[in-house]
């Protein structure tokens, strides 16, 4: 078997036919190899003949392209490949973030079934407002029927909308709420790769060996960013929860539009600045007390500006 094997000719290719069979244009293949991210082909006479192994390099760049990888670092990690470096733990890494980070799988629906699900009349603006937040994706030549990459999030708009929350006050939550979590997001990856990932992928490319343990983490690490997020999400909504109900059942009702607090970020300097002058625990106090004298001086200084202006008119008149 292993002779008859070895009898049949490696495939060869010319360029037009390697950029059908790879997907890639014959102007992109040329742009590869100038660019070093392509090896150059075999030069027969006035022929130039490609290979397997270039038809399987274009296919490995087409993938980490696709995963949102650069031309410049593709190059890295394939100049460490034919150093002899490896890459099958830089890829495992690739595939192991690039993949699933949740159970949850897509599902569709019809547009008849999404117009029953949303109070049985057709709203071409609100499906607009879906696909563009990524709620719902076409599917190309099919004008009746949706991806649905989260099953979950389009139940949650569902329920608020059969509670009563307008489809435009249900997308604007999303928009903020998506904000607040991709801050999240951010912080987790920035903490994690500072005290974690940092001694795998300090140096790149990442050898083998550390970008294999680089993927054992993430395995680890993965659940941890939504377990934390949904511990201090069921704090927070105990917390407000419990405090809004307290509010609407006391004697007085709850509070007047406009009189909740709302948080205020400030710099880092001024806070240091507050503590050293009146203590951690009256920071908020001479912050409010602070803000207040300064809102009634720029008032009174209004005042006595109008007045001021007025007398002059007088006078001159």
């Amino acid at each position: 078997m292993d002779e008859q094997a070895a009898r049949i000719p490696a495939a060869e290719y010319r360029i037009e036919d390697l950029a059908h069979h790879s997907g890639a244009t014959v102007r992109t293949i040329r742009a590869y190899q100038d660019r070093g991210l392509l090896p150059r082909p075999e030069r027969r006479g006035r022929a130039n003949v490609y290979g397997d192994a270039h038809l399987a390099r274009l296919r490995q760049i087409a993938d980490l392209l696709d995963r949102g990888y650069t031309l410049a670092s593709i190059k890295e990690l394939l100049e460490a490949w034919d150093a002899g470096r490896g890459l099958g733990g830089v890829l495992g890494l690739v595939a192991e973030v690039h993949g699933p980070w949740t159970d949850e799988e897509a599902d569709r629906i019809t547009r008849a079934e999404l117009v029953a699900t949303f109070g049985g009349m057709p709203d071409e603006k609100a499906v607009e407002e879906a696909i563009e937040l990524g709620v719902l994706e076409r599917i190309p030549g099919r004008d009746d029927e949706f991806l649905v990459p989260s099953p979950q999030e389009l139940a949650v708009a569902a329920e608020l909308y059969a509670a009563g929350v307008p489809l435009l006050a249900i997308s604007g939550h999303l928009r903020e709420l998506r904000g607040q979590v991709e801050h999240i997001a951010n912080r987790f990856l920035e903490f994690t790769m500072e005290h974690v990932f940092a001694r795998y992928l300090g140096h790149r490319p990442p050898t083998d060996a550390d970008a294999s343990e680089a993927a054992s983490m993430v395995r680890r690490l993965r659940p941890l960013a939504q377990q934390t997020v949904d511990a201090e999400l069921a704090r927070a909504m105990r917390t407000f929860a419990t405090r809004h109900l307290q509010q609407h059942l006391s004697p007085d009702g709850p509070p007047v539009k406009g009189d909740e607090t709302t948080p205020v970020a400030l710099p880092a300097s001024t806070i240091r600045a507050v503590h050293s002058l009146v203590g951690p625990q009256n920071a908020s106090e001479f912050i409010v007390a602070a803000t207040e004298r300064e809102v009634q001086a720029r008032t009174l200084d209004a005042l006595a500006s109008t007045h001021n202006e007025t007398t002059r008119v007088d006078q001159d008149m």
